[in-house]
């Protein structure tokens, strides 16, 4: 008999903030700012997640093992924004697990977490993993040698840090191609979460390719808890936007960001 599928609902967030402090943590600007919960507002998501969900989240490597039941959910966090440590201290207070993907250049830097945060996180049982080196804007026109340093130079900081080798990791800037992937796997990456809003799990040369839902400023709780649900309306929406955005940036090229970030800049 041929094994299940496994399928994994993954929620991405960024930052938590303050309301009016969105540059106090990871990237500034409008375009992060997006992505960035107020306290409140993350703690009803929780809250809202839990009670639909009935279950606490897994941790990726376990559910990806099959040990794990088939509505299994997951929590990351992307950038390693200095707000990740009080994020950690607010899962661990739940005896919540999440995936804090971290850049490795940016650890110490104003707003982003330090050396002591990434090792308390960890502490809190938490997995730290690699959001990259550097975070390019679009890791697809990084040229081969360029995107295995981002991997392996950001594993291995990582690495020395915690004292254990790091495998996980999630893709910067949502921009996806199989020569991101196999330099990923050939780095050592064995879990890569990308963008792309899907709960199967894919792979590439031996490295699982987990999708995700994005968690914006403005998603509902009851939005988030849909998704963690596995429920399938909140994941086909999320794809359709996703398909146009994707077909609009190979149009567009270069004009189709320009554009993007003049919208943004004006607080759409």
């Amino acid at each position: 008999m041929a094994r299940p599928r496994i399928k994994v609902s993954v929620l991405m967030y960024h930052d938590i903030v303050n309301p009016g402090e969105e540059d106090s943590s990871g990237f500034p600007g409008p375009a992060p700012a997006r992505y960035k919960l107020d306290w409140d507002s993350f703690r009803t998501h929780l809250d809202v997640i839990r009670r639909v969900t009935g279950s606490d989240p897994v941790v990726l490597h376990e559910a990806l093992s099959g040990s794990h039941a088939s509505r299994s959910w997951a929590l990351t966090f992307d950038d390693g924004g200095s707000s990740a440590v009080e994020v950690g201290e607010e899962l661990a207070r739940r005896g919540w697990r999440g995936h804090f993907f971290v850049v490795s250049d940016l650890i110490g830097a104003r707003s982003f977490i330090s050396r002591d945060g990434v090792v308390s996180l960890e502490r809190m049982g938490h997995i730290v993993g690699s959001h990259s080196r550097s975070h390019p804007s679009r890791m697809t026109s990084c040229s081969a040698p360029e995107l295995l340093g981002e991997w392996r130079d950001s594993l291995a900081v990582l690495s020395e840090m915690l004292g254990h080798p790091v495998d996980t990791a999630s893709l910067p800037g949502g921009s996806y191609s199989t020569r991101v992937g196999r330099a990923a796997a050939t780095a050592g990456v064995s879990i890569l979460c990308t963008s792309e809003p899907s709960r199967a799990i894919g792979s590439i040369d031996g490295c699982a390719l987990v999708g995700r839902g994005a968690i914006r400023r403005r998603v509902r709780p009851s939005t988030a808890a849909d998704l963690a649900a596995g429920r399938p309306l909140p994941w086909m929406a999320g794809r359709v936007a996703w398909n146009a955005r994707k077909l609009a940036k190979a149009i567009g090229g270069r004009s189709y960001e320009l554009a993007r970030a003049a919208w943004l800049a004006r607080g759409s």
